[in-house]
């Protein structure tokens, strides 16, 4: 709307200043009104920012109020957390006794990623419930928020679960006196309630419970709302998970660092702490495990042994019991220990027998060995079998059988194609294992029979000795063996015995978990901040779009700034009484701040006209509303007080005003004027100022702009400059006609009114465009209705400045005193 105002008005003055001709303005205007006050208007962003300022500081304590309300109705989050160290060390490896390459192991990545899967396994998750009271989680109920009453319960519930129907339920308890307290709880589609003594079992459709006071009760708390909950293990496991952080914090180090979080700082400090010790006890349990499987193995062969050491032993005996005689002959000694070296070897190969059906039934259960086990741990005769190969596979297949467990945590089997792929690879390593146990089993088997039969051989060469010493050596060869097996067995039992005893999990705890002081969320400092920065981006906000909405002429350097044209003078805002239409009022109060305005709007006239010369002013605005009808009138009854004669003509014959101001009739004049029904003597009405007479607009004519083109309207002027020093012509708005524009080119002074906060910043340039295109080089502008604030100390007259406000003038004007108080202060100052 207002770019088509602007349009119509741009065609309105060039047709009036060609003649009615529409002529191309020149291209250089357009850039000319652009340029003219463009850029960031700096003191224009300080006076909005000023009046801005205590929206500004309501927004930012509001953001700062948004903040404190956060905090105050959001839930604070702790985090309690601890760090260990992980260095396995075993006293069997210092004493030498860990096989040949085998150093103490250092923690690798891959070992510290393990430790972090136990910590966060459901084993120590079960160790942890059984620890640590978290099935029942007790709380106290407030306005918005309820508060965990973790340890501090005044009321502590014990249960037996009978229907797992109300696990994860609210039981509401309201506590009436000392012996007494009422409870509440879902039931179905309905609440059930009751009236309960502590103590008293209490039998609801999923448990049977039973409420005991603690220390932490207090009879006189009757007031108090409380509230439990049963969680089941399921769902304790899911918080445990949720809230738990386990994270390798250096490798090199072998640490880890163990965190959780929970509205109740106690809580997460207990959790923590629990959490170490628990996984100490499962890391000791775990670090055993491999050497007490190895003793049972050793064990089973001491007791075989020891049964085979035992007949060998009593058939010695019995031997020589009988014959009564314990030596051998010298020669039968390289027969003897070759025979001695032969049972040697077959016995050795009958071990290898012996472990070859162990692993061959292994190798078809689910499993070769435990997760945290090698196999060398599970099977240590499987170094004695001396075939790479084998151990590689077998290697093969344990890893094997532990990625498919693993994918079968995940998936059922036979499920997908990579589960068939694996299974079909683990058989396909099972069948190469037993096709290599085959052999080896031939391989021993057929050595054996080597061994018989040269056993055979060295036996019949005996058989030519004497009968006693042959049955003698033979009993001994048995005994010997058997003897020696045994107490290999019993060192290596020894030795496994000692790695035991001496095996610790050097767990430190390096920093143990604390109670936290402050939560880690919410940060305070930085919800206040986040609160302080939206309030003063929202502050800057509101000045930004009030200055860009700022689109009106509020003071004297706007309109300095945006118009080519000079500022004649500035009419304050009247404020003594409220004028319905446009009054005389200079003649009322002589010594008001208006009044000396106008004086000085007066005196600069002077610069324009002088006043010894017949002069002919026209007062003009853009729109209607402006105060051009005030200014004329007010400025023609200053002008008439300093002895010089002056008539006010009303040519706004659509809209006329002036008699309005002198409360005189409006019969006659202009119109009936200009089409000779009256003559100007006949038109001319005196007002109480002597010398200030005024001719209004008469009745309103079809055709206003004709009768001022009519050459009776210069013989009118000219018949008035005979009689009068001073002609001032109320002339239409030029952004509604061109009427005004006309009459603008037959004066001597053209004064253009713009009302300070109405007038729009785009009717400056038409102004430019007039001074411009219809070369109005006399053309002067007045800011009329200026606050006190908005006239930045403009200087009028002989010194005398609108920088005085308000009854601070020593009673030099009659101006009604600035309003006093704090609030009244404030207004002012920020308006």
């Amino acid at each position: 709307m207002a770019v088509n105002e602007n349009a119509e008005l741009e065609e309105l003055i060039r047709n009036a200043t060609s003649g009615g001709v529409n002529t191309p303005a020149p291209p250089a205007s357009e850039s000319d009104d652009d340029n003219v006050g463009g850029g960031l208007d700096l003191p224009l962003l300080l006076s909005v920012t000023r009046r801005s300022l205590p929206w500004m500081i309501l927004l930012i304590l509001l953001g700062l109020g948004a903040s404190w309300t956060y905090l105050r109705y959001t839930k604070p989050i702790y985090q309690s957390s601890s760090t260990i160290k992980i260095d396995e060390k075993t006293e069997a490896g210092q004493l030498g006794l860990l096989p040949p390459g085998a150093a103490d192991p250092r923690q690798s990545m891959s070992q510290l990623a393990g430790e972090v899967e136990l910590i966060k396994s459901d084993l120590i998750y079960t160790r942890l419930r059984d620890s640590l009271p978290l099935d029942v989680n007790y709380y106290a109920e407030g306005t918005v928020l309820e508060t965990e009453l973790y340890g501090v319960s005044p009321f502590h519930v014990t249960y037996t679960v009978r229907e797992p129907s109300q696990f994860n339920l609210k039981f509401s308890v309201k506590l009436l006196d000392a012996q007494r307290f009422k409870l509440s709880y879902p039931a179905g589609a309905g609440e059930t309630e009751g009236e309960y003594r502590f103590g008293q079992p209490i039998t609801t459709p999923g448990f049977t419970l039973e409420l005991q006071p603690t220390k932490h009760f207090n009879p006189q708390d009757t007031e108090g709302a409380y509230y439990f909950i049963i969680k089941d293990p399921g769902s304790i496991n899911g918080y445990l998970g949720s809230n738990l952080g386990v994270s390798v914090i250096n490798p090199d180090a072998s640490t880890i660092g163990i965190s959780f979080t929970d509205n109740n700082p106690a809580k997460a400090r207990d959790i923590v702490n629990k959490i170490d010790s628990v996984y100490l006890q499962v890391k000791l349990a775990r670090t055993n495990q491999a050497t007490q499987q190895t003793l049972t193995f050793l064990d089973g062969q001491l007791v075989e042994n020891r049964d085979k050491l035992q007949n060998a032993e009593e058939a010695l005996q019995n031997f020589v019991k009988q014959n009564k005689t314990y030596d051998a002959k010298s020669d039968l000694g390289a027969i003897t220990q070759e025979l001695s070296e032969l049972q040697k070897e077959r016995e050795k190969l009958l071990r290898k027998a012996t472990v070859l059906t162990e692993i061959t039934r292994l190798v078809e259960q689910e499993r070769l060995t435990k997760d945290d086990e090698t196999v060398e741990q599970s099977i240590p005769g499987l170094a004695a079998l001396e075939d790479p190969v084998l151990s590689q596979q077998i290697g093969f297949l344990n890893e094997q059988q532990r990625e498919m467990r693993k994918v079968l945590q995940s998936y059922q089997p036979n499920a997908t194609t990579a589960v068939r792929i694996k299974e079909d690879q683990l058989q396909k390593t099972k069948s190469n294992i037993q096709k290599l146990l085959q052999q080896d089993v031939k391989l021993v088997r057929e050595e054996i029979s080597a061994l018989d039969r040269r056993n055979g051989e060295f036996n019949s060469q005996l058989l030519a000795l004497p009968q006693k010493e042959t049955e003698l050596a033979r009993l001994r060869r048995p005994l010997e063996l058997y003897e020696k097996s045994y107490l290999m067995l019993m060192d290596k039992k020894v030795e496994f015995n000692i790695q035991k005893a001496g095996t610790t999990a050097d767990f430190q705890i390096l920093s143990p978990a604390s109670t936290p002081g402050s939560p880690i969320y919410p940060v305070k400092l930085m919800v206040y901040a986040i609160g302080l920065a939206l309030g003063t981006v929202l502050g800057l906000g509101l000045v930004a779009g009030r200055y860009l909405l700022h689109n009106t002429v509020t003071n004297i350097r706007e309109l300095e700034r945006n118009s080519s044209a000079p500022v004649l003078g500035v009419v304050p805002s009247y404020e003594k009484e409220k004028l319905a239409v446009s009054k005389l009022i200079v003649d009322k109060n002589p010594k008001s701040a208006i009044s000396e305005a106008i004086r000085s709007i007066r005196t600069n006239l002077e610069f324009m006209a002088n006043s010894k010369q017949k002069r002919l002013i026209s007062i003009t605005s853009t729109i209607s509303g402006e105060g051009k009808t005030f200014v004329a009138v007010n400025l023609g009854g200053i002008i008439a007080l300093s002895d010089q004669r002056v008539v006010i003509i009303d040519l706004d014959m659509r809209k006329p005003k002036v008699n309005l101001a002198f409360d005189a009739e409006n019969t006659r004049g202009v119109s009936t004027i200009l089409i000779d029904r009256h003559s100007v003597q006949e038109c001319i009405q005196h007002t109480n100022i002597p010398t200030l007479d005024f001719i209004s607009a008469g009745p309103t004519p079809p055709n206003p702009s004709e009768l001022i083109l009519h050459p009776q309207f210069d013989r009118m002027l000219e018949e008035l400059k005979r009689t009068y020093d001073v002609i001032i012509i109320d002339t239409p708005p030029v952004g509604l006609v061109t009427d005004g524009i006309l009459i603008m080119r037959k004066v001597d002074v053209p004064i253009y009114i713009v009302r300070a906060g109405y007038s729009k910043k785009a009717f400056l340039k038409n102004i430019n465009k007039l001074v411009r295109g219809g070369s109005f080089t006399k053309l002067t502008t007045v800011l009329n209705d200026a606050k006190a604030g908005g006239m930045y100390g403009y200087g009028y007259g002989y010194g005398y400045g609108y920088g005085y406000g308000y009854g601070t003038g020593y009673g030099y004007y009659e101006e009604a005193q600035a309003p006093k108080g704090l609030l009244a202060r404030l207004r002012r100052r920020f308006s």
